[in-house]
C-alpha cells in the first residue's frame, strides 16, 4: 500500500516524523509536506502563483505551499497512485469546531474531495507536559491499522483522529468512535499596546457528553467519521 503523508506543522516537525514511524511496518510512505509551518491556515489554496516543490529524495517532497496545496499536488501530480492520505501528527488537538481552522484537517478534507480516502490525526496537548512522540507514534500506528484494515469510508468522507495526552504511567487509552462537538471555542481577547491579542483558554472549552472533546479530555483516542462537505451532519 502506498500512502501520502503530510501535515501543517512543516516537513521537519517531530509529529510528521512520528507519523512516518507509525506507518513504517505496513505501507510505503511518500512525504509531501509544507516547507514551513502552516498551522491554523484552514483550507487555503494557491491558484494565482506557482508552487515551488523541492524533491529531497524520490519519496520526500518539500512544498512551498499550504497543506491543502500539498494534498492537491500529491493526489494529482506527485503520487497519483497513492491509496490513502494521512495528515499529522498535528501538535495540538483538532477537536470539534477546530475542523474549520486546522490545516491538518484541510489536507485530509481536500484529499477526500478529490476521491482519496484520508485520515487527519492530531495530539491534544495539556499545558503542563511535552508530547512523548514515541508513545504518540505507537498510538497512531494502533489506530491507523484499526481504521484502514477494519473500517471503510464512503466517497467524500475521512477520519478525524485525536490522541489524548495522558500521564506517562497511565494505561493505554481506549479508541472511541464519536461525533465532533459543535460547541464554540472560548473566544476572548486582551488589549495590548499594539492592538488585541487572542486569549481564549482551549482547556476550558464546552464539552458535550458523548462527543469528541469530552472523550479526548477524558483520556480516550477519539475517532470521528467526517464528511468533507458537511462536518456536523
Amino acid at each position: 500500500m502506498r500512502v501520502i503523508v503530510t501535515n501543517d506543522d512543516g516537513i521537519d516537525a517531530p509529529g510528521i516524523q512520528a507519523l512516518q514511524f507509525a506507518c513504517r511496518a505496513w505501507c510505503e510512505v511518500a512525504v509531501v509536506a509544507p516547507d514551513r509551518c502552516y498551522s491554523s491556515m484552514s483550507h487555503h489554496v494557491t491558484t494565482a502563483a506557482s508552487i515551488v516543490v523541492t524533491e529531497d529524495n524520490p519519496t520526500r517532497y518539500r512544498v512551498a505551499g499550504s497543506p491543502a496545496d500539498c494534498a492537491r499536488l500529491a493526489r494529482c501530480s506527485l503520487v497519483p497512485d497513492a491509496e490513502w492520505l494521512i495528515a499529522g501528527i498535528n501538535r495540538g488537538g483538532n477537536l470539534g469546531v477546530d475542523f474549520w481552522y486546522s490545516g491538518t484537517i484541510a489536507a485530509a478534507r481536500e484529499a477526500a474531495l478529490l476521491g482519496l480516502p484520508a485520515i487527519a490525526i492530531s495530539h491534544y496537548v495539556t499545558r503542563a507536559r511535552e508530547i512523548d512522540w514515541q508513545a504518540a507514534a505507537h498510538r497512531a500506528e494502533r489506530v491507523l491499522h484499526h481504521l484502514i484494515t477494519g473500517h471503510s469510508l464512503a466517497a467524500g468522507e475521512f477520519w478525524n483522529v485525536t490522541l489524548p495526552h495522558p500521564e506517562a504511567d497511565s494505561p493505554e487509552p481506549d479508541i472511541i468512535f464519536c461525533p465532533m462537538d459543535p460547541s464554540p471555542l472560548p473566544v476572548n481577547f486582551r488589549q495590548e499596546s499594539d492592538g488585541y491579542r487572542y486569549s481564549g483558554n482551549y482547556q476550558t472549552r464546552q464539552q458535550l457528553a458523548g462527543h469528541d472533546v469530552a472523550a479526548c479530555f477524558g483520556g480516550a483516542i477519539t475517532v470521528s467519521r467526517v464528511s468533507a462537505t458537511n462536518a456536523f451532519r
